[in-house]
């Protein structure tokens, strides 16, 4: 049984959730190493935004594609 659309929508946003989440701690900790010393909450929340966006779409894509492949089980 293949996923619907609503629940790969679910699924990644899950998933984005907990990504962004680990992205926006990660970027207070790693970016100050490497010269970004003027990045603020605000737009480090912004910049995890706008790839969270990103990551949105790309997961949605990916899943109904794989979802419509045919393996050759059914």
């Amino acid at each position: 049984m293949s996923q619907t659309r609503l629940g790969s929508f679910v699924e990644s946003w899950a998933n984005i959730i907990v990504g962004f989440s680990i992205n926006f701690v990660a970027n207070m900790l790693i970016l100050p190493a490497f010269g970004f010393t003027s990045l603020t909450l605000k737009s480090n929340f912004v910049i995890g935004l706008l790839y969270t966006v990103i990551s949105l779409v790309r997961s949605f894509v990916l899943r109904r594609w794989f979802n419509g492949l045919r393996w050759g089980n059914k």
